[in-house]
């Protein structure tokens, strides 16, 4: 029963025990009047002696009567206002949540306690309406609405969003590649060796992610705070499928983002500017192009990172934008993620570790910033967006590497130094509704790393000196949405140049190529497809998805013995079922 209701029924039963009241008082002034005209007409003169004592008695029923019609009158004017208030708060909009993921508000709602009977209800105070002036236009400023949810938290002057989701992933391979549950893209056993004859099957939930974005605006300025982590740092354990599986977080994104009218900064641990974007130039995950693949080293041919640096964005208008960030350097020498790691002269193989990285400081321990160098790697990118139908953008990365030569101490004057650079273009056009296709092209000299860490920035030539690698990506792939199922397919590849060097006629070469068998890589391709099913969802409690992908990939390196396979592949299959938090931004 409402309230509305409940309120009716006790004014119209105080309204009739009213009613019956004053009946009774009209009935017993009317019987007192005949009363008194039969004892006139009978004796006259005892007129004169008639009691006082029924005379004040009407008066005090009259006078009560009175008082009580007073009450019934101020009674029914507190009720029309009340049911004023009641029809305006059941007229006024629910605010329905946006989006998936909205989490309930943390103010409590207490009721008013019932009024005392026969006495006024206090009307309540109206709840205070904040301006925009007031409050600079942040909605995290704006009063709670007690009959929504907010699909967010809020504290102080900013709103607060759980970022997240819980993985159960299944994962088949035809090859034992021993990369965990990413796909080791630059090291699929051949057929004709042990781990090429063996299988893998396991269960792993390092995908799942944790984190939070907090938004608000400040004087004019729009700012974001976000954090994500996963599960897939590198244990010191020894027993994770023995006895107790303690996988260790990891940090992936930390970063802090200001915005004023046409100018915006960030900074922190991002998204390389590199990462082919689906909207603008933004840092956000859900705004970048990385697939939607299950397989968390995602795909071959793919430029990105996610690592420390700053970036500053100019937006002209709504359509265009321009960035320039100085990103984290590394001079790198291949051999991170499965890929093949460059051949030093043996004069020089003090370069290895000490001044270009192979990546064996991520076995061995050794500090992750312990190679040397020159300047940031520069990035600058510029987007179209014409309409939400295609975007458009194009990037481009400038580095600089430098070493010294340790046999010429004695000198301190021998370095050698030299330039990389790389140009990526992307593109994400919505053929029909629900049907995208996605390409992205990018060719480097010295850009390597940006490929998933499966080409060489450098090698060191015979002299001592460094020659940057030629190497190249590219995807392409189409999205569709049918309903509440998301299918993908895509193909990527990586191709990774020669560069070789010659301390005599007769050496062997050193660098990168053709140098012993399955050494290094020339190409690696990848072919995957798969669905995201979007099972239940609310934006009270989340959402639950089944997700399943297929993958080949397959590597040919640059020289293979006469007996050997001149390539290899592998098959890999992934089942995730995913249980996704709530929680969405409001609109700022």
């Amino acid at each position: 029963m409402s309230l509305n209701q409940i309120t009716a029924r006790r004014t119209s039963a105080l309204l009739a025990s009213l009613l019956a009241g004053a009946s009774f008082l009209g009935a017993a002034d009317d019987a007192a009047k005949p009363a008194a005209n039969s004892a006139d007409a009978s004796a006259p003169a005892a007129q004169s002696q008639a009691p006082q004592s029924q005379n004040e008695e009407i008066a005090r029923l009259r006078a009560a009567l009175a008082a009580q019609q007073k009450q019934l009158e101020t009674l029914q004017k507190a009720l029309e206002d009340q049911q004023k208030m009641l029809q305006s708060a059941i007229a006024a909009p629910v605010a329905k949540p946006t989006s998936l993921g909205a989490v309930a508000s943390l103010a409590p709602v207490v009721p008013a306690p019932a009024p005392a009977p026969f006495a006024l209800p206090a009307t309540p105070a109206p709840r205070p309406q904040a301006s925009p002036a007031a409050t600079g236009g942040n909605p995290c400023e704006a009063p709670p609405d007690a009959n929504s949810v907010p699909p967010y938290l809020r504290i102080g002057s900013t709103c607060i969003i759980p970022i997240g989701f819980l993985d159960a992933t299944t994962y088949w391979r035809d090859k034992s590649a021993g990369s965990s549950m990413g796909s080791n893209f630059g090291s699929v056993p051949y057929n004709n060796t042990v781990n090429g004859n063996l299988s893998e099957f396991h269960f792993s939930p390092q995908n799942s992610r944790l984190g939070f974005r907090v938004d608000g605006d400040w004087k004019g300025v729009h700012f974001i705070g976000y954090n994500e982590f996963d599960f897939n740092g590198t244990s010191g354990s020894n027993a994770l499928l023995v006895s107790n599986g303690a996988f260790v977080p990891r940090l992936r994104l930390f970063w802090a983002d200001a915005r004023k009218g046409k100018i915006e900064f960030l900074a922190g641990q991002s998204w390389s500017l590199l990462t082919p974007n689906r909207k603008g130039v933004s840092a956000l995950p859900g705004d970048l192009f990385y697939t939607q693949v299950v397989d968390i080293n995602y795909i071959a041919g793919l430029t990105w990172t996610r690592q420390p640096g700053m970036r500053v964005i100019y937006h002209p208008n709504d359509k265009v934008a321009f960035a320039f960030s100085a990103e984290q350097p590394d001079q790198y020498g291949g051999g991170s993620a499965g890929g093949s790691a460059i051949t030093f002269p043996s004069a020089f193989s003090a370069y290895s570790n000490a001044q270009i990285d192979v990546a064996q400081n991520v076995s061995s321990g050794q500090n992750l910033f312990n190679q040397p160098s020159v300047t940031p790697d520069f990035i600058a990118k510029i987007a179209f967006d014409p309409g939400p139908q295609l975007h458009i953008d194009i990037a481009g990365i400038e580095r600089n590497f430098k070493v010294a030569n340790p046999t010429s101490v004695s000198t301190y004057g021998q370095h050698f130094s030299t330039q990389g650079a790389g140009v990526e273009l992307g593109l994400n056009a919505e053929l029909y509704k629900g049907l995208r296709f996605i390409n992205t092209d990018y060719w480097s000299d010295g850009g390597g790393r940006y490929l998933f860490g499966q080409a060489p920035d450098v090698i060191v030539r015979a002299d001592g000196s460094l020659s940057a690698v030629h190497s190249g990506g590219f995807i392409a792939g189409f999205e569709d949405t049918v309903k509440n199922t998301l299918l993908y397919a895509y193909y990527g590849g990586i191709y990774i140049g020669k560069d070789l060097s010659y301390t005599s006629a007769t050496a062997a070469p050193v660098g990168y190529g053709p140098i012993s068998s399955d050494g290094q890589n020339r190409m690696i391709n990848e072919f995957t497809f798969g669905f995201n099913q979007t099972m239940w969802k609310s934006p009270r409690y989340g959402a639950i998805n089944l997700m399943g992908q297929y993958e080949w990939l397959e590597r040919e390196p640059w020289f293979a013995a006469s007996t050997a396979p001149k390539n290899t592949h592998d098959n890999t299959i992934y089942v995730n079922v995913r249980y996704t938090l709530p929680g969405s931004m409001p609109n700022f």
